[in-house]
Formats: structure tokens, C-alpha cells, sequence
């Protein structure tokens, strides 16, 4: 459908108009709880350019990557490099790397320590908790208990938490949601390994 550059006028004056009003109209400044979940592709990822932005204004920023521990990121390498960057790193694989439930469960509780102590520090303007949401599915956490920790959070605070599977509550809870959907993906559909700078 052509449209003409006067009814493309009006309609981008709309527009303009309409983000104004809500620009406007919002008032409220405060700290975000953000959850990046579903079954694609790019959940770790959007969170890791939300932490750039940050040290591009040159705040403080902390990462807890639970599960991928035994695993070399290059947004391990990068982030941690960083002076405004305390990236902590969890877990020896995933669930089905270790079957060991029991490890499971303390690797996690010693991911979740070291992010309720930068949650309660006040030190972090915002704080990345990479595949939370696994945990969370595999029962390694107490739901209840991480809820309270977050939802106390600093009033400026702002916490992503990533991982599919997000529990019902979490997402209640949130005030910022994304559900990443998988289309198609080049390992399943083309049986192509994982890219470097892609997928690590």
C-alpha cells in the first residue's frame, strides 16, 4: 500500500503527538524488576546490552551467571574486565552435565548468596541474575525466599533476571517482561554448531 507523503505527515505527526503525551505522563523514576524468558534464542544476550548501557553511563553493575560456570563466555571476559563490573560466575555445567542434584542445589545456594549480597549492598545500580530462572525451575532455590530478596530490593535498583521457565509469581512480580520466541534456529533446523560471538 503507497502512502503519500501528506497522509505520512499526518500519520507521523500522530504518532509524535501520541509519544509526547506519554513521555509527559511519565513521572515515575525507580528501579526495574526485568525477567528475560521463553524458549529463544537471545535472553543472556539482551541482558549483557543492558549491562553496556550501564557502563556506558558509568555506573556499578554485578552479574551472577548461575549453570554456566564451566563454560567460557566471552561476555565473562569483556563484562569482567570491566572496574564497574563484579561478574561472578556459578555452577559446572548444566543439569545435564552433572547429574548430581545435590551439587546442584549448594552450587546454587552459593550463586544466590553472593547476589543477595550484592543486592543488599546497595553498591550496584543494577544486577544481572544470568539462567535464575533454571534454577528456579529445578527447584534449587526457594521461590518464596529469592521473591523477597527481589522485590526488597533498592528502591533505584534494577535486577534482570534470565533463564526460560519464569514462574508465574516472578513474572506477577516483575515490572518488565520479554518472552523471547524461537522462529528458527540454525543448531536445530541445520544441525550448525554453536557460533562464536553468537552464541558465546
Amino acid at each position: 500500500m503507497k502512502t503519500d507523503n501528506e497522509s505520512h505527515l499526518r500519520m507521523t505527526q500522530r504518532r509524535r503527538e501520541g509519544h509526547e503525551k506519554k513521555q509527559a505522563a511519565a513521572t515515575t523514576e525507580k528501579g526495574l524488576l526485568i525477567v528475560h524468558t521463553g524458549n529463544g534464542k537471545g535472553k543472556s544476550t539482551a541482558a549483557f546490552g543492558m549491562a553496556v548501557r550501564m557502563l556506558g553511563h558509568d555506573q556499578r553493575i554485578g552479574v551472577v551467571q548461575f549453570i554456566k560456570g564451566a563454560l567460557h563466555t566471552s561476555e565473562r571476559d569483556f563484562l569482567g574486565s570491566h572496574p564497574q563490573c563484579d561478574f561472578i560466575t556459578m555452577g559446572d555445567g548444566y543439569t545435564w552435565n552433572t547429574q548430581n542434584r545435590d551439587a546442584d542445589i549448594a552450587t546454587a545456594r552459593k550463586g544466590w548468596q553472593a547476589a543477595v549480597d550484592m543486592i543488599g549492598s546497595g553498591d550496584y545500580r543494577m544486577v544481572i541474575l544470568d539462567e535464575l530462572n533454571t534454577v528456579l525451575k529445578y527447584e534449587y532455590l526457594p521461590l518464596d525466599e529469592v521473591l523477597g530478596v527481589l522485590t526488597a530490593r533498592g528502591e533505584m535498583q534494577h535486577v534482570v533476571v534470565t533463564g526460560r521457565h519464569a514462574p508465574d509469581e516472578l513474572i506477577e512480580a516483575a515490572d518488565l517482561v520479554t518472552e523471547m520466541r524461537l522462529v528458527k534456529h540454525p543448531y536445530r533446523e541445520q544441525g550448525v554448531k554453536a557460533q562464536q560471538g553468537v552464541e558465546f
